[in-house]
């Protein structure tokens, strides 16, 4: 039976009022709101004059709190909003319901209000910059003030993804309007009306809207009302969105990425490997390598007791056994399609390759005996696992790819763990993690090596210049005769 449901967050407009489109997914249709430049302009003015009036006169403590109470009923599996998102994200992803719950709850831990407060301190060592000025310490003080209204342009490949800019904006104050994704529209309209709904002073402070691909008309109006825009997705979206912005308008693209494993011969005694590869193969199931972090290769060492090969055996072994808990959401024609010419082209590879997994598996591990450059799979948990005498070789095999290296996992003993990250690092890697958690970055990670907030805010300065200057004009000043 087709179930309808309604996304987008318009505060000040009426659903009468407003054009909507229906998205297709499965038996499930999203509605989504199409409005015209003048309705997109009012609503990027009413958001500015709202946040102005309500986000400024908070502090940042206060809007923590406020995310943490919306935050805290997300994490409720009885609350209405989290039984609606745990409802409509499967059917509409075609991600298992198991997987989704399971990783929405480990996302949204990262949302709550001490790991909020580790994440501006990661930017502000004194978070109450963004409330008031505060002393510099080369002398004169200092504010940070955020933008008056910040626009997302969201990607829709892993769910609740729009959370973590749109609560970026919240903390710095600027009023938020959110472009949904046509393949996910459900999640941060779900936040919006929460968060009005938990403190309803916020309402008019953010939207969520959408417009179809090609339509310049809507997207022009809002451009021109935005002060800095942030863009999410592939390489081509992103320089689309970057062609329409004017020149003044700071822009922040957050494009195509690659991640990749590294297991060094350390992590692979018998009692260590198996347990090894069953980290790895969480990495390559959760959100079905759709996300910037997920893996596409693992490199891994000889010399220890499990040799390269039996890994990418024991690999297979666990992506097998979490297909039965986490079944593969069904692909559409043209990933079958390209998987299996992935697949083909894996069995052709020549000497020393195998290729673990069949046309009938829903999982596929490429075993290749000697180092290879990285590159993405097919998806569709497909991975590569390329045996190397020792990691450094690795490195020279990822450096080609440094505009869109992001994310490496790693299992190594500490000492090597920290040469191979200066190497990494120097590389163009940003993001280092543990195996099992590439998938889930920290509260307060810098998002391909940038900072979250400090880049959405201006500095201002009052110089110790000014200070004295007023300090000889006040009161006291005339009474000393001075």
């Amino acid at each position: 039976m087709t179930t309808a449901w309604r996304a987008g967050y318009l505060p000040g407009l009426r659903a009468e009022d407003v054009q909507w489109q229906s998205l297709h997914f499965g038996d499930l249709v999203v509605e989504v709101p199409v409005l015209r430049a003048e309705q997109m302009r009012a609503l990027a003015q009413r958001v500015k004059r709202a946040a102005a009036r309500e986000l400024q006169a908070m502090t940042v403590s206060r809007i923590i709190e406020i995310v943490d109470d919306a935050v805290a009923r997300l994490l409720d599996p009885r609350d209405p909003v989290r039984q609606e998102a745990e409802r409509l994200l499967p059917a509409m992803t075609g991600y298992d319901a198991e997987m989704v719950r399971l990783g929405l709850s480990a996302y949204l831990q990262s949302f709550r209000a001490p790991q909020l407060h580790r994440f501006v301190v990661e930017d502000f060592a004194n978070p109450k910059v963004l409330d008031e000025f505060q002393p510099a310490a080369k002398g004169g003080w200092v504010r940070a003030f955020g933008p008056q209204l910040l626009v997302h342009s969201w990607a829709g490949n892993v769910p609740a993804l729009p959370l973590w800019s749109l609560v970026c904006g919240l903390l710095v104050k600027g009023g938020n309007i959110g472009k949904l994704p046509s393949a996910e529209p459900v999640f941060a309209s779900l936040f919006a009306r929460l968060l009005a709904e938990v403190h309803p002073p916020l309402a008019d402070c953010l939207a969520v809207v959408w417009w179809k691909g090609g339509d310049t008309g809507a997207a022009a109006a809002l451009w021109s009302e935005a002060d800095t825009v942030l863009a999410y997705g592939g390489n081509e979206a992103i320089a689309q969105v970057r062609a329409q912005l004017p020149v003044t308008t700071r822009f922040l693209g957050y494009g195509h990425k690659l991640g990749f494993g590294l297991v060094a011969r350390t992590a692979l005694d018998t009692l260590r490997g198996p347990a090894t590869a069953r980290l790895a193969a969480h990495d390559i199931v959760r959100y079905e390598q759709q996300g910037c972090y997920s893996p596409h290769l693992f490199y891994v060492e000889r010399g220890g007791a499990v040799a390269p090969r039996e890994f990418a055996r024991y690999l297979a072994a666990e992506l097998a056994n979490l297909q039965r808990r986490f079944p593969r959401r069904a692909l559409a024609l043209e990933e079958s399609a390209a998987l299996a010419a992935w697949q083909h082209a894996a069995e052709l590879a020549g000497e020393g390759a195998e290729l673990f997994g069949d046309a009938g598996s829903a999982w596929s591990v490429t075993y290749a005996d000697r180092a290879t450059p990285l590159a993405p799979t097919a998806g569709g948990r497909s991975i590569v696992v390329a045996a190397v005498d020792q990691l450094d070789d690795a490195v020279a095999q990822v450096a080609s790819q440094a505009r869109f290296l992001q994310t490496a996992g790693i299992a190594a003993e500490p000492r090597e763990l920290f040469r191979l990250a200066a190497s990494l690092g120097a590389a163009g890697v940003t993001r280092i993690a543990a195996l099992g958690a590439m998938t889930s970055p920290e509260a307060g990670w810098h998002h391909d090596g940038r900072f979250n907030l400090l880049d959405l805010v201006r500095m201002v300065e009052i110089e110790s210049s000014a200070e004295r200057a007023a300090d000889r004009l006040a009161p006291y000043a005339q009474e000393d005769g001075r």
